[in-house]
This record gives C-alpha cells, sequence and structure tokens, in this order.
C-alpha cells in the first residue's frame, strides 16, 4: 500500500496513520489482543473489572477484614439506634439484619445499583470513544484492513471506562460510612463501615459510642424511607437517569486527548482518556427539570432524617446537636465523593436546600405531629415542591387535609420521568392543597 498523502502520514495530526504499514498495524492488534484477553460481560462495561479494580485500591490504602468486636459493636448501635427511632417516626423498621462491613464488602454489596446507574452514561462513552478511536481520520482504503481492530478498540473503550469506574468506586469506598452517604439505597441491607466511621471522627472530641450511636441513627433512618416508601426509591434512581440521557461525551477534548498518541502504546492512551471531565451535559429543559427534581427529593430525604434523627437522639446523645451540624456541613459541601459520583454519573449529587427542608419537616411536626409530618410519604402527589421550600409556612398552613384515595391508585414511582407527578409537579387541582 503507499504511502497516504499529506498530514494524513504524521502521527501527531493523525493517530491511525500507521494503518497504512501492515506490520505495525499486526503489532498493534497483538497487544490489543493480549490486553483484552480478559473476559467481558454483557454490557458497555467489564464490571467484574471494575470490581475488582476498586477492590484492590481500597486494599491498597489498607482494608482490614471487621473484626468481631467492631462487628458486635455496629450490630448492637444499628439495633438500638432502630428502637429508638420507633419513637420518632410512624414508618416501620427498616433494618432486618444490620451488618458490618470492610470497605471490599462495601464495593462487592453496591455493585448492582452502581451498574443501574453508571451504564446509561458508560454505554455512551463506549460508542463515543469506539467511533472516535475507530473511525475519525481513517482512510477509506484503510478501513477493511483495519475492521477487525475496530471491534477490538471498542471493547477497549469498554474496559477504560470500566477502569475509571473501578477507581472511582475505590475512591469512594474509602470515605462512605455506610450504605446511605448519596441519599441513594445503594444496599437494601442496614450496614455501617468500622473504617468509615474511624475516618469520619478523626478530629472529633466526641465518645467513639455516640459517634457510632449518632451514625447508626441515620443509616436506620434512612432505611424507614427506602423500604416502606414504595415510590421513592425509582423516584430518585428514575431522576438519575433521566439526567443521564442528556450527557454527552465531548468528541472534541476526547480527540484532543488522544491526538499524537502512539496506537501501540495502549497503556498512554489509557491514561490520556482517563484524565480530563469528557461528560458534558445538555442544558435541555427536561434534564434541568430531572436535575431540580432530584435536588428536591434528595433534600427532602435528608431534612425528613435529619427531624426524625433529632427526635430520636434527643435527651440520649449530649452530642448530638454537634454531630448534626458536621454531617450537614459534610452532606452540604460536597468533596471528594461529591466529585467521584460526578465522573460516575455526570452530576454533583448534593441537597443543596437541606436546611430549608429540615425547617418544612420541623414545622409539619410542630403544626401536625408526628403521624400528620410522616403523611405526606403516602404519595409522591402530597410532597412538598422546590417552591414550597420556598415558604415552607405557608405550605404547613395550606395543607389542611390529604385524601390519599382521591389520588391515583398507582402513583408515579420515577419510571415515567416525563410526568408531571412528583416533588417538583404542582397537582391538578390546587384546591386540594390549599
Amino acid at each position: 500500500m503507499t504511502d497516504l498523502p499529506g498530514r494524513e502520514n504524521d502521527p501527531n495530526e493523525n493517530p491511525f496513520a500507521m494503518f497504512g504499514n501492515p506490520e505495525q498495524m499486526a503489532q498493534a492488534m497483538r497487544q490489543f489482543a493480549d490486553m483484552l484477553s480478559a473476559p467481558q460481560g454483557s454490557g458497555p462495561v467489564n464490571w467484574d473489572m471494575a470490581k475488582n479494580i476498586a477492590r484492590h485500591a481500597v486494599v491498597a490504602e489498607g482494608d482490614p477484614s471487621v473484626m468481631e468486636g467492631e462487628r458486635r459493636q455496629i450490630i448492637d448501635a444499628l439495633s438500638l439506634a432502630d428502637l429508638w427511632l420507633n419513637e420518632a417516626t410512624t414508618l416501620p423498621s427498616g433494618v432486618s439484619a444490620p451488618q458490618a462491613w470492610s470497605r471490599s464488602e462495601w464495593i462487592e454489596n453496591t455493585i448492582p445499583v452502581w451498574r443501574k446507574l453508571c451504564e446509561p452514561i458508560a454505554e455512551r462513552m463506549v460508542e463515543t470513544m469506539g467511533g472516535t478511536l475507530g473511525g475519525a481520520g481513517l482512510p477509506p482504503e484503510a478501513q477493511q484492513m483495519a475492521g477487525p481492530l475496530m471491534g477490538m478498540l471498542k471493547q477497549m473503550g469498554g474496559m477504560m471506562v470500566g477502569q475509571q469506574i473501578g477507581q472511582a468506586l475505590g475512591t469512594l469506598a474509602r470515605e462512605v460510612i455506610g450504605t446511605t452517604d448519596i441519599g441513594l439505597p445503594l444496599s437494601d441491607t442496614a450496614a455501617l463501615l468500622p473504617g468509615g466511621i474511624a475516618s469520619f471522627s478523626e478530629g472529633l472530641e466526641v465518645p467513639s459510642d455516640e459517634i457510632r450511636l449518632y451514625l447508626a441513627l441515620r443509616e436506620a433512618a434512612h432505611h424507614r424511607l427506602f423500604q416502606h416508601v414504595p415510590w421513592l426509591r425509582s423516584h430518585l434512581l428514575g431522576a438519575v437517569e433521566e439526567y443521564a440521557k442528556g450527557i454527552t461525551v465531548d468528541t472534541s477534548a476526547l480527540e484532543e486527548q488522544i491526538r499524537g498518541l502512539d496506537i501501540n502504546n495502549p497503556q498512554a492512551i489509557q491514561e490520556a482518556l482517563s484524565g480530563g471531565n469528557l461528560l458534558k451535559p445538555e442544558e435541555t429543559e427536561r434534564q434541568k427539570a430531572a436535575l431540580a427534581r432530584l435536588e428536591t427529593m434528595l433534600a427532602l430525604v435528608e431534612g425528613w432524617v435529619a427531624t426524625v434523627v433529632d427526635r430520636a437522639a434527643q435527651g440520649k446523645l449530649p452530642s448530638a446537636g454537634a454531630l448534626a451540624e458536621t454531617v450537614r456541613r459534610r452532606r452540604a459541601t460536597g468533596g471528594p465523593a461529591e466529585l467521584t459520583f460526578g465522573t460516575l454519573v455526570g452530576l454533583e449529587l448534593r441537597p443543596r436546600r437541606l436546611r430549608e427542608a429540615g425547617t418544612l419537616w420541623r414545622a409539619l411536626e410542630s403544626a401536625r405531629g408526628v403521624d400528620g409530618r410522616d403523611a405526606l410519604w403516602g404519595h409522591p402527589d402530597l410532597m412538598p415542591t422546590a417552591e414550597d421550600l420556598d415558604d415552607p409556612d405557608a405550605f404547613v398552613r395550606g395543607e389542611t387535609a390529604w385524601d390519599i384515595s382521591q389520588l391515583d391508585a398507582k402513583p408515579d414511582t420515577g419510571s415515567d420521568t416525563g410526568s408531571d407527578t412528583g416533588p417538583d409537579a404542582k397537582p391538578d387541582d390546587e384546591g386540594d392543597r390549599g
């Protein structure tokens, strides 16, 4: 084959110039075949590989097995916390088999939910990587020869995305305390991590048993919601999925990162694709609505949990107030965990209006008692909206009565995120809400 004309021969301008050389392409195919020898499961990402990378990351930083004494302390704390919550909420217990996990066990047990959250974006990244690596700038006369390599390039893209997910989960696992830190139901099991509790406790002049019990109250309260509010789980996860539908891969940034790379050096390509932020949201009205709906519901969940935990801890945990403020700052300001989540699903997961939500729940409890406060979780149409957070007192005064029997027998679960139901949508009959 003759040399390709012009700049297409310059690897600094066209990373696919070597396809004109059969020996170079054969060498590249052998190297990629070695790299891709690991089994690839169904879907765009090799999740076994992602899980192994995450576990190796936490082990490298130290991830000792949970000792029996630590396990017993956490199980006792979760059981006692669940007992205290009976006096603070009408929702029944969501803790059936409390557990203590190492960081590796947290990864193992939360992977199914991460898979659901990450795969929509992972699929877009893999498709874009395959197209950019395998088609952009490829001369027509080389397409037939390079065909087998294109499939391997796409598979390599899946492995690269899997590596990024694994590294992100490994980072997150070193920071989490339990299964509900980010406000999403990552597991049906209520569990705390001794390592996470130890990290949280650093610099706090509070007895360790109080810290453990306070964090157990938060974990157990979250699980009451996630286990006994049937529409909440799908509503939260559905909002994340809806937002993810508007995420695209920045192809110009991707092309810039791979420009001039040697196709014979998979490691160099991998490093280039691992750096920078290739995800960019489309600022559509649908995506903005999904984000607003997610942020509002996260704030309502966190505000309710904080209210219930404060009530349960009153008179029992002297340091509850200080610990509540520590958690509030940690949750509201985000940090490495939030950035990590952003690399996984392309958005910041922050309850931006946490204080307003807490004010609303406390006002409802004061006006209507615990029963009236918790009755709102009976149907998504009863939930406060973002506008209600602006004026909690008006919401409390306006909601004189709720008749769930007049609402849909099958509430919105979040699967049809284009509907008008949910915490950011007003009911059709405003008179029902004052």
